[in-house]
Protein backbone atom coordinates (compact mmCIF):
# COMPACT_ATOMS: atom_id res chain seq x y z
CA UNK A 1 0.00 0.00 0.00
CA UNK A 2 1.23 3.81 -1.16
CA UNK A 3 2.52 5.37 1.53
CA UNK A 4 0.57 9.06 2.56
CA UNK A 5 3.44 10.85 2.85
CA UNK A 6 5.14 11.07 -0.28
CA UNK A 7 8.02 13.32 -1.45
CA UNK A 8 7.20 16.37 -4.28
CA UNK A 9 10.49 15.37 -5.95
CA UNK A 10 9.56 11.88 -5.94
CA UNK A 11 6.29 12.39 -7.90
CA UNK A 12 5.37 12.85 -12.01
CA UNK A 13 3.37 15.20 -11.59
CA UNK A 14 5.77 17.71 -9.51
CA UNK A 15 6.10 20.20 -12.40
CA UNK A 16 2.51 20.37 -13.00
CA UNK A 17 1.17 23.63 -12.42
CA UNK A 18 -2.94 24.93 -13.62
CA UNK A 19 -2.85 28.82 -14.80
CA UNK A 20 -5.90 30.47 -13.75
CA UNK A 21 -7.99 33.21 -13.85
CA UNK A 22 -9.08 35.81 -10.95
CA UNK A 23 -12.11 36.44 -11.64
CA UNK A 24 -13.22 32.78 -11.66
CA UNK A 25 -10.54 32.56 -8.60
CA UNK A 26 -13.28 34.76 -6.60
CA UNK A 27 -16.51 33.05 -7.81
CA UNK A 28 -15.54 29.50 -7.36
CA UNK A 29 -14.14 30.72 -3.75
CA UNK A 30 -17.70 32.33 -3.71
CA UNK A 31 -19.77 29.45 -4.60
CA UNK A 32 -17.86 26.96 -2.06
CA UNK A 33 -18.51 29.49 0.61
CA UNK A 34 -14.67 30.43 1.12
CA UNK A 35 -14.15 26.58 2.31
CA UNK A 36 -11.03 26.31 -0.06
CA UNK A 37 -8.33 27.69 -1.79
CA UNK A 38 -8.60 28.18 -5.62
CA UNK A 39 -6.59 29.09 -8.42
CA UNK A 40 -9.56 29.83 -11.00
CA UNK A 41 -9.79 27.26 -13.35
CA UNK A 42 -13.26 26.13 -14.78
CA UNK A 43 -13.62 22.40 -15.39
CA UNK A 44 -12.97 22.34 -19.02
CA UNK A 45 -10.24 24.47 -19.08
CA UNK A 46 -8.21 21.98 -16.17
CA UNK A 47 -9.40 19.21 -18.15
CA UNK A 48 -7.58 20.77 -21.28
CA UNK A 49 -5.05 21.86 -18.89
CA UNK A 50 -4.44 18.33 -17.35
CA UNK A 51 -4.76 16.82 -20.57
CA UNK A 52 -1.56 15.27 -21.47
CA UNK A 53 -0.70 14.56 -18.24
CA UNK A 54 -4.33 12.40 -17.66
CA UNK A 55 -3.16 10.92 -21.04
CA UNK A 56 0.39 10.03 -20.62
CA UNK A 57 -0.57 8.54 -16.87
CA UNK A 58 -2.20 5.73 -18.44
CA UNK A 59 1.61 4.65 -19.29
CA UNK A 60 2.79 5.17 -15.76
CA UNK A 61 3.60 2.29 -13.46
CA UNK A 62 0.26 1.96 -11.41
CA UNK A 63 2.58 3.05 -8.54
CA UNK A 64 3.73 6.31 -10.11
CA UNK A 65 -0.04 7.08 -10.82
CA UNK A 66 -0.87 6.65 -7.39
CA UNK A 67 2.16 8.73 -5.83
CA UNK A 68 0.90 11.23 -8.57
CA UNK A 69 -2.54 11.60 -6.93
CA UNK A 70 -1.46 11.87 -3.31
CA UNK A 71 0.79 14.72 -3.98
CA UNK A 72 -1.69 16.66 -6.29
CA UNK A 73 -4.18 15.89 -3.54
CA UNK A 74 -1.87 17.41 -0.56
CA UNK A 75 -1.40 20.71 -2.77
CA UNK A 76 -3.75 23.61 -1.16
CA UNK A 77 -5.84 24.64 -4.19
CA UNK A 78 -8.83 22.61 -4.92
CA UNK A 79 -8.63 22.21 -8.37
CA UNK A 80 -5.60 19.90 -7.89
CA UNK A 81 -7.80 17.62 -6.30
CA UNK A 82 -10.54 17.84 -8.98
CA UNK A 83 -6.89 16.64 -11.35
CA UNK A 84 -6.41 13.94 -8.57
CA UNK A 85 -9.89 12.26 -9.10
CA UNK A 86 -9.07 12.51 -12.83
CA UNK A 87 -6.14 10.52 -12.94
CA UNK A 88 -7.69 7.97 -10.92
CA UNK A 89 -10.78 8.02 -13.32
CA UNK A 90 -8.68 7.85 -15.88
CA UNK A 91 -6.81 4.60 -14.65
CA UNK A 92 -9.74 2.51 -13.08
CA UNK A 93 -9.03 -0.19 -15.58
CA UNK A 94 -5.68 -0.71 -14.32
CA UNK A 95 -6.29 -0.70 -10.14
CA UNK A 96 -6.63 -3.74 -7.94
CA UNK A 97 -8.89 -3.39 -4.96
CA UNK A 98 -6.01 -2.44 -2.59
CA UNK A 99 -5.09 0.26 -4.64
CA UNK A 100 -9.09 1.33 -4.39
CA UNK A 101 -8.78 0.62 -0.06
CA UNK A 102 -5.80 2.74 -0.55
CA UNK A 103 -7.31 5.98 -2.57
CA UNK A 104 -10.50 5.32 -0.48
CA UNK A 105 -8.79 7.25 2.33
CA UNK A 106 -9.01 10.42 0.07
CA UNK A 107 -12.62 10.66 0.03
CA UNK A 108 -12.06 11.98 3.58
CA UNK A 109 -9.16 14.37 3.12
CA UNK A 110 -11.01 18.40 2.99
CA UNK A 111 -14.43 16.73 2.20
CA UNK A 112 -17.20 18.43 0.52
CA UNK A 113 -19.59 17.59 -2.26
CA UNK A 114 -17.55 18.69 -5.19
CA UNK A 115 -14.55 16.18 -4.56
CA UNK A 116 -17.12 13.26 -2.99
CA UNK A 117 -19.08 12.79 -5.72
CA UNK A 118 -16.03 12.70 -8.05
CA UNK A 119 -14.36 9.92 -5.79
CA UNK A 120 -18.37 8.49 -6.39
CA UNK A 121 -17.81 8.17 -9.83
CA UNK A 122 -14.62 6.47 -9.72
CA UNK A 123 -15.27 3.98 -7.52
CA UNK A 124 -18.91 3.23 -8.98
CA UNK A 125 -16.92 2.70 -12.47
CA UNK A 126 -14.40 0.30 -10.29
CA UNK A 127 -17.08 -1.42 -9.53
CA UNK A 128 -18.59 -1.57 -13.17
CA UNK A 129 -15.39 -3.34 -14.27
CA UNK A 130 -14.87 -5.58 -10.95
CA UNK A 131 -19.15 -6.39 -10.26
CA UNK A 132 -17.56 -9.09 -8.44
CA UNK A 133 -15.81 -7.43 -5.68
CA UNK A 134 -18.63 -4.83 -5.26
CA UNK A 135 -19.69 -6.38 -2.04
CA UNK A 136 -16.09 -5.15 -1.17
CA UNK A 137 -16.13 -2.11 -2.15
CA UNK A 138 -19.12 -1.10 -0.44
CA UNK A 139 -17.67 -2.40 2.59
CA UNK A 140 -15.74 0.59 2.63
CA UNK A 141 -18.31 3.15 3.07
CA UNK A 142 -21.27 1.26 4.75
CA UNK A 143 -21.48 2.05 8.16
CA UNK A 144 -18.55 4.33 8.32
CA UNK A 145 -18.14 6.90 11.09
CA UNK A 146 -17.56 9.47 8.69
CA UNK A 147 -20.40 11.21 6.58
CA UNK A 148 -19.02 11.42 3.55
CA UNK A 149 -18.38 7.76 2.85
CA UNK A 150 -21.87 6.95 3.56
CA UNK A 151 -22.77 9.05 0.93
CA UNK A 152 -20.60 7.19 -1.31
CA UNK A 153 -22.35 3.94 0.04
CA UNK A 154 -25.82 4.95 -0.54
CA UNK A 155 -24.32 6.08 -4.21
CA UNK A 156 -22.34 3.73 -5.17
CA UNK A 157 -24.33 1.91 -7.54
CA UNK A 158 -25.85 5.18 -9.40
CA UNK A 159 -24.24 4.16 -12.64
CA UNK A 160 -25.72 0.98 -12.82
CA UNK A 161 -29.12 -0.35 -14.19
CA UNK A 162 -30.07 -4.44 -14.01
CA UNK A 163 -27.24 -5.34 -12.50
CA UNK A 164 -27.72 -2.80 -8.91
CA UNK A 165 -27.92 -5.02 -5.49
CA UNK A 166 -31.05 -3.83 -4.43
CA UNK A 167 -30.51 -5.64 -1.18
CA UNK A 168 -27.21 -3.69 -0.96
CA UNK A 169 -29.05 0.12 -2.35
CA UNK A 170 -31.45 -0.86 1.04
CA UNK A 171 -29.08 -1.77 3.29
CA UNK A 172 -27.47 1.65 2.29
CA UNK A 173 -30.50 3.69 2.75
CA UNK A 174 -32.26 2.03 5.86
CA UNK A 175 -28.54 2.54 7.82
CA UNK A 176 -28.88 6.67 6.98
CA UNK A 177 -32.69 7.42 6.56
CA UNK A 178 -32.75 9.24 9.68
CA UNK A 179 -29.53 11.12 9.27
CA UNK A 180 -30.62 14.65 9.24
CA UNK A 181 -27.41 15.49 6.76
CA UNK A 182 -29.20 16.99 3.75
CA UNK A 183 -26.09 15.57 1.50
CA UNK A 184 -27.39 12.13 3.11
CA UNK A 185 -30.78 12.49 2.45
CA UNK A 186 -30.44 14.65 -1.54
CA UNK A 187 -28.19 11.11 -1.79
CA UNK A 188 -31.37 8.96 -0.92
CA UNK A 189 -33.34 10.60 -3.03
CA UNK A 190 -30.69 10.78 -5.69
CA UNK A 191 -30.31 6.99 -5.82
CA UNK A 192 -33.61 5.79 -5.63
CA UNK A 193 -34.88 8.61 -8.40
CA UNK A 194 -32.15 7.10 -10.84
CA UNK A 195 -33.10 3.11 -9.99
CA UNK A 196 -36.93 4.43 -10.81
CA UNK A 197 -35.57 4.65 -14.44
CA UNK A 198 -35.43 0.91 -14.54
CA UNK A 199 -37.40 -0.34 -12.36
CA UNK A 200 -40.07 2.25 -10.88
CA UNK A 201 -41.89 -0.51 -9.75
CA UNK A 202 -39.37 -1.73 -7.10
CA UNK A 203 -38.78 2.13 -6.33
CA UNK A 204 -42.32 2.62 -5.71
CA UNK A 205 -42.55 -0.57 -3.52
CA UNK A 206 -39.72 0.48 -1.65
CA UNK A 207 -41.04 4.37 -1.00
CA UNK A 208 -44.43 2.51 0.45
CA UNK A 209 -42.83 0.44 2.62
CA UNK A 210 -40.18 2.73 4.18
CA UNK A 211 -40.67 6.38 6.01
CA UNK A 212 -37.99 8.83 4.68
CA UNK A 213 -37.36 12.19 5.14
CA UNK A 214 -39.34 14.91 2.97
CA UNK A 215 -36.56 15.77 1.15
CA UNK A 216 -35.35 11.74 -0.14
CA UNK A 217 -38.91 11.88 -1.12
CA UNK A 218 -39.35 14.15 -3.18
CA UNK A 219 -35.99 13.91 -4.75
CA UNK A 220 -37.08 9.71 -5.19
CA UNK A 221 -40.44 10.49 -6.73
CA UNK A 222 -39.30 13.47 -9.35
CA UNK A 223 -38.56 10.73 -12.00
CA UNK A 224 -41.69 8.17 -11.22
CA UNK A 225 -43.90 11.18 -11.62
CA UNK A 226 -43.02 10.97 -15.46
CA UNK A 227 -44.03 6.92 -15.59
Amino acid sequence: MLSMTNKVSTTRTADFQLVGDADDQQRLSHYTRSQFTFIGVRAPERRAQAHAMVRDSRQWPVSDVLAGIAELYERSEREYQYVAVDLAIANVQRFDIDDVRTLSHWVTVRPARDTVDLWRRFFGLYVQHHLDEKPIVFALFYKHDNVWMRRIAILLQLPEDYTLDADMLTAAIIYDRATPDPQIQKAIGWALRSYGKYDAAWVRGFLRSHGLSQIASTEAHKHLLDL
